[in-house]
């Protein structure tokens, strides 16, 4: 009897070792990156207004360039995100690109400001201004961590002995898709006062 539980507790410290806990624990990983791009997006969503409305009083010309950020925010916020979508390579893709014509639009909203030296001189404006280049930069941090996290599950699951526990214990594991951006979306808006 007493050789079965040994057995049995030698088993169980050996397969805690050997990576038979990694597929969950990276794919928990992944959620959490994902989560917090999604986090991190929202931020930048919930700052358009305030942009958009502090500009709206100095920039009364600019009409096309507010209504432009209007809608892209609202196809933003229109969008339903699939709960499979750190695997659904159409529908991140289809998420990068309405964040991409957002983040485009929010660009050219600040490039119409520098048309207006008392609006970039509004201690307001700035203060929302510097919030929005900081929350770019959480973006970024948050795509490149999502990326990592991406990496090292779809790593796990292609190499040993990850294959060998996907195959057996986690058949249901998918790879995950990477989060790729281009190269006009990765940019943040660059404002010179």
């Amino acid at each position: 009897m007493n050789h079965r539980i040994i057995f049995v507790l030698s088993l169980v410290f050996y397969l805690s070792g050997c990576g038979i806990n990694n597929i969950p624990s990276y794919d928990e990983q992944v959620s959490a990156s994902w989560s917090q791009v999604i986090n991190q997006y929202q931020r930048r969503d919930e700052l358009i207004p305030n942009i958009v409305d502090t500009v709206k009083a100095y920039a009364k010309h600019e009409n096309t360039v507010l209504v432009e950020v209007a809608k892209a925010r609202s196809k933003v916020r229109d969008m339903q995100l699939p709960g499979d979508i750190t695997s659904n390579k159409s529908a991140i893709n289809k998420y990068q690109a309405v964040q991409g014509q957002l983040g485009n639009s929010l660009s050219r909203l600040l490039l119409v400001v520098e048309k207006y030296p008392e609006l970039t001189s509004n201690s307001n404006y700035l203060a929302l201004q510097s919030q929005l280049e900081g929350t770019e930069n959480r973006i970024a941090i948050a795509r490149r961590d999502y990326i990592k996290a991406v990496q090292l599950y779809n790593t796990e699951l292609r190499t040993y002995p990850g294959k060998i526990w996907k195959s057996v214990l986690y058949p249901d594991a998918v790879l995950k898709e990477t989060f790729t951006a281009s190269d006009a979306v990765e940019k943040v808006p660059v404002v010179n006062l």
